[in-house]
């Protein structure tokens, strides 16, 4: 997938095809899920941390990728790139947002027993471990690595 990402990425085809879109929807979902990470720790390197650059190129591309769309709710309205809709959370999660204002983009990784209290903020390619807690007012990052049991 790396490869696949850089190559698109450095190309950037006047228009996206079926394959882009299957492509850059594998990567977000790999986001998703935790498996794919935009820093990771790596014990080899001098800072404890190894950044994957890709990683960046492949939510960039999702930018360049989508098209603005309509994401109104009832009465309030909202328009952004229709590949990064708003992330559905389910009970099955094991992640707690409290109603009240809070909002996590596709592409963020949340790990079972975070809690999100209103209003806040996770954007894509954020990776928050579990037992953290994202308090009010509070905005993760594109990006941004967050350890377990962490009080933001």
């Amino acid at each position: 997938m790396q490869a696949e990402i850089e190559r698109l990425y450095d190309e950037k085809p006047v228009q996206y095809t079926g394959d882009h879109i299957a492509l850059f929807e594998r990567f977000r979902d790999a986001l998703d899920r935790g498996q794919v990470r935009a820093a990771e720790p790596d014990a080899g390197s001098p800072t404890g941390w190894r950044v994957n650059a890709w990683v960046k190129k492949g939510i960039l591309l999702g930018f360049r990728i989508g098209t603005v769309t309509d994401m109104s709710v009832g009465n309030l309205s909202f328009c952004d790139k229709n590949t990064y809709p708003m992330k559905p959370i389910r009970p099955a999660d094991g992640v707690r947002i409290v109603p009240g204002g809070s909002s996590v983009r596709s592409g963020a990784f949340l790990a079972r027993s975070v809690t999100c209290m209103p209003p806040m903020w996770i954007n894509v390619g954020a990776y928050v471990d579990e037992g953290t807690m994202v308090d009010s007012h509070a905005l993760v990052g594109s990006c941004a690595q967050v350890g377990k049991n962490c009080h933001i």
